[in-house]
């Protein structure tokens, strides 16, 4: 069963083509939403932080029956690298994730509040102005601009500070877009343990979740790699 862990400022709703890719591929999935996200909104971002998004992802797994492969994508990544210890899942699939420091820069400021994902430059409801997606077609970036939402600054700053993860004791796979501007590749030089690597040629950082052109064979990609690690 794949657990699929949305990225700041959005909802599991951006899942819908990687539930489907998976669904023909013969895996079951749960995309989940965290707290003040999606069907979660009644919670208060104000004071949230990493640690409550990963608690949120240890509950839903304690839900799921069989073992669990955890993926996420951009912040949803690092959620998922933080919940693993506990979750220990078979596998990790982290789409352009919010990189894992080696160290917290504690004279950096924690605040309380909320923001929008204009921080992500997305200023615009028109899905035909929306730069940071140039790969997606405008049905997909509709997809997109129902998923957004409210995001934790609280969260957002300890990512800034760096959060420090436990090397985890699965495989893990980095999938990275060429075209991503957010997440590039080169970004993650300096993790701080060993993965697997895949770049998806023509994907923005939404394109790996929402590029239909993209998705199907980025998902038949992370199987072969799921099935190559279990029979290991």
């Amino acid at each position: 069963m794949f657990l699929l862990v949305h990225g700041a400022a959005n909802s599991s709703g951006v899942w819908q083509l990687w539930q489907m890719a998976l669904a023909d591929s013969g895996y079951a999935s749960v995309a989940m939403d965290l707290r003040g996200h999606g069907d979660a909104k009644n919670d208060d971002l104000a004071q949230t932080g990493m640690a409550d998004y990963a608690a949120d992802v240890v509950a839903a797994a304690a839900h799921v029956d069989g073992p669990v492969v955890l993926a996420g994508w951009s912040m949803g990544g690092l959620v998922a690298l933080m919940a693993a210890p506990l979750v220990r899942p078979v596998a990790c699939v982290l789409l352009a994730p919010s990189a894992p420091s080696r160290i917290v820069d504690t004279n950096l400021p924690l605040r309380s509040g909320v923001f929008g994902p204009e921080v992500y430059g997305i200023t615009s409801a028109d899905p035909d102005d929306q730069s940071a997606m140039p790969d997606l077609t405008r049905s997909e970036r509709m997809v997109a601009l129902v998923s957004l939402g409210s995001e934790s600054q609280r969260a957002r700053d300890e990512r800034t500070r760096g959060v420090v993860v436990a090397t985890p004791a699965c495989p893990v796979l980095l999938a990275t877009g060429t075209d991503d501007r957010l997440w590039p590749a080169d970004r993650y030089r300096d993790m701080p343990f060993a993965a697997d690597r895949v770049e998806v040629l023509g994907a923005s950082h939404w394109g790996l979740v929402l590029n239909g052109r993209v998705v199907p064979s980025l998902v038949a990609d992370v199987v072969t790699w799921l099935q190559g690690c279990l029979r290991q």
